[in-house]
């Protein structure tokens, strides 16, 4: 271990140049393109406050803030009074219908986000909300809502009393980040934090249809890390994303955030290291490893853990304020993508300050894995001009889309093997506050990149919440 951080902290500015075919692209195919085709208004008052250098509204690691589903769109929120709300519009509508689910956010917090997910199974749709190493508010409407929207109203009956469990099942007390994920086979999953930052586990719960059950923890905080400066016996590993390709396959890229900051070179930097990967293929039941060995066993004794090999795809080590949460999606060969971002060894060995060393000089980086399981990496030439995250698409066919910070958008072919990245749209006209909020389930059914975002404002003055939309390749 040591010896592989004091190599990442040497080619922490290294950038790995891709080969020239992904494996997927043909000449034929069009490259990257948005076209802007409107703006809608959420809320043109909704709750506003910084925290964690976000807003509780647009987080990106928000699974999901936005969604659609048969032919609708569905959106979460707090307003100025710090209500929960849930709105919906046909695709292409102008406007929303809203309702208020009965829950009001506690805390000027910015990770206690609402998440969306919809159980295919009976049509549901459930909202958890309103946790940071807490206990959380769970929500779920009648049976069939999402399945025959156009002939059921859109009224706060349709959705159930706020819960502190999930219809009885209690998960834990120090509960944080919920992802829902629809399974292939029309079930729902939850991903969740157990414990704290620094020290936590990973965790999925599974809906049926009829009943949650809990399958239990599948990441270890326990193990040594040791650096350059220092060693750590505690930890969590956050998640870019939790996704199932077309092909049932659960994938996972994730980096290790430290509790000792004696893993740093500096104390004003932050102690996320390497960025890794496992997948499942049995529901997340088993967890493997990119060469296909067992990690880790989904409430079993044996988890994913710092120790084990093999998980490492992208080494790098404490000293370049990588982010956690960032971003990942699969191709259409069902093939792994991710977006990281740190400050790249050029600017220096070692970052001082995380928030202002991003801003200045933090980088974007698209990782994916090729036709031939090679690993490969390409820096975005784009300034993060912030400290935040960058979210990532790819449309049918392959090209890669970066939403970075205040709603900017960079393109790269698939046909060149991801290394023509270039402003697509520069963000111009949104105002943006920072982070947005992708419908990563709506570039799959009608080709559009639909993002929510907030307007900037300051203290604690509501602003405009909204989703603009653009046209991807047909």
């Amino acid at each position: 271990m040591h010896r592989r951080t004091l190599l990442a902290a040497a080619l922490a500015g290294a950038v790995v140049t891709p080969a020239l075919a992904s494996g997927t692209a043909r000449a034929a195919d069009p490259g990257p393109s948005v076209t802007r085709t409107g703006t809608t208004t959420l809320d043109s008052q909704a709750v506003f406050f910084v925290s964690y250098d976000g807003l509780v509204n647009n987080n990106a690691f928000q699974k999901n803030g936005l969604l659609t589903y048969k032919g609708y769109q569905y959106a979460v929120w707090y307003t100025a009074d710090r209500n929960a709300v849930v709105g919906r519009r046909t695709l292409g509508a102008s406007t929303w219908s809203t309702v208020k689910v009965g829950h009001t956010l506690r805390y000027n917090d910015s990770h206690n986000v609402i998440s969306m997910g919809v159980s295919k199974a009976d049509g549901r749709l459930h909202l958890n909300m309103d946790s940071h190493s807490d206990g959380f508010t769970y929500v779920k409407s009648v049976a069939g809502l999402v399945d025959n929207p156009g002939a059921l109203s859109w009224t706060a009956s349709r959705f159930g009393a706020p819960q502190s469990t999930l219809d009885g099942l209690a998960l834990t007390s120090q509960f944080t980040y919920p992802q829902f994920v629809s399974t292939p086979d029309g079930k729902l999953q939850l991903s969740y934090r157990v414990a704290v930052s620094g020290n936590g586990r990973n965790a999925l719960a599974e809906y049926d249809g009829t009943k949650w059950t809990n399958l239990g923890e599948w990441s270890a905080s326990t193990g040594t890390y040791t650096s350059e400066h220092g060693s750590s016996t505690a930890r969590n590993m956050y998640l870019h994303g939790i996704d199932y390709d077309r092909n049932g396959r659960l994938h996972s890229f994730f980096t290790w955030r430290e509790q000792n900051g004696a893993v740093m070179c500096n104390g004003g930097g932050i102690s996320n290291h390497d960025t890794g990967y496992v997948y499942s293929d049995d529901r997340g039941r088993t967890w493997r490893n990119n060469a296909g060995s067992v990690v880790g066993v989904t409430g079993g004794s044996d988890k994913v853990s710092v120790n084990d090999t093999g998980l490492v795809v992208d080494p790098l080590n404490p000293d370049h304020s990588l982010m956690n949460q960032e971003s990942q999606f699969t191709d259409s060969a069902g093939r792994p993508h991710a977006i990281i971002s740190y400050v790249p060894g050029r600017f220096g060995q070692c970052t001082t300050n995380y928030v202002a060393n991003r801003t200045a000089n933090g980088r974007a980086f698209h990782i994916r894995r090729n036709a031939s399981g090679t690993w490969q990496k390409t820096e975005i030439p784009v300034p993060l001009n912030s400290s935040q995250r960058t979210k990532l698409i790819l449309d049918k066919y392959d090209n890669a889309y970066a939403v970075f910070p205040f709603g900017r958008i960079a393109g790269a072919s698939a046909a060149s093997g991801y290394t023509d990245w270039k402003i697509l749209f520069d963000g111009s006209g949104l105002n943006a506050f920072g982070e947005v909020v992708i419908d990563e389930t709506r570039v799959g059914q009608d080709g559009v990149l639909s993002f929510m975002y907030q307007e900037k404002s300051s203290g604690t003055t509501p602003s405009a919440l909204h989703v603009v939309d653009f046209r991807l390749p047909a």
